[in-house]
């Protein structure tokens, strides 16, 4: 019979410690998330609208290692509603989204960066295929046991970008001056997800 010797023993925790280190897997909760939009419409107002479908293929998150967190997603771009069947279908055509040709927006985070109480969450975002480093104000709004013996964590996340970068470039003047579609669109997450 073997004798394990105290080092030995430190050897395999240090191993096993290294093995379970790092970020966990979260799956998204879509029916308590959100992917919403928007951008101002005759100058004078906004104009709200959501994505109703999308996925978040992968969510890696550990609180005490922002560096390890990783997120990618996707939404289905058909699924744009903003509670107006005509503004819907417009959208949905190639004067912007052009749903038939470019179904799906992606985000792939490149990296985390802290601001304060915030982060900045770096990534790659697709639209039209057109990809552009864009940069997320990231608030982690906490971590809490569930009724149910999950472990869920809930995150905000915003972004400004201009749309034409993305080949969003319908527009028309108004008589007043103006354009009937703001150039500048903020993009709002709102992501509960649950710890496998």
């Amino acid at each position: 019979m073997k004798t394990i010797t105290i080092r030995s023993m430190l050897f395999a925790l240090a191993v096993l410690a290294a093995a379970s280190a790092g970020a966990a897997t979260y799956d998204i909760d879509a029916s308590h998330s959100s992917v919403e939009f928007k951008v101002r419409h005759l100058v004078i107002s906004n104009v709200r609208g959501a994505f109703q479908d999308f996925t978040v293929d992968a969510l890696e998150f550990d609180p005490a290692d922002p560096q390890s967190w990783r997120v990618e997603a996707a939404v289905m771009t058909a699924s744009v509603d903003t509670d107006d069947q005509k503004r819907d279908e417009h959208l949905r055509t190639d004067d912007f989204l052009d749903v038939e040709k470019y179904p799906r927006m992606t985000f792939v985070s490149t990296g985390v960066e802290p601001k304060g109480e915030h982060y900045a969450l770096h990534g790659d975002l697709t639209i039209r295929d057109v990809t552009k480093r864009v940069a997320f104000d990231l608030t982690v709004n906490g971590t809490v046991k569930d009724p149910w013996g999950g472990e869920r964590a809930g995150f905000t996340a915003t972004a400004r970008i201009d749309r034409r970068d993305f080949g969003l470039t319908w527009n028309k003047a108004i008589e007043t001056g103006g354009v009937v579609v703001g150039n500048e669109v903020t993009i709002t997450l709102e992501i509960e997800a649950v710890k496998r």
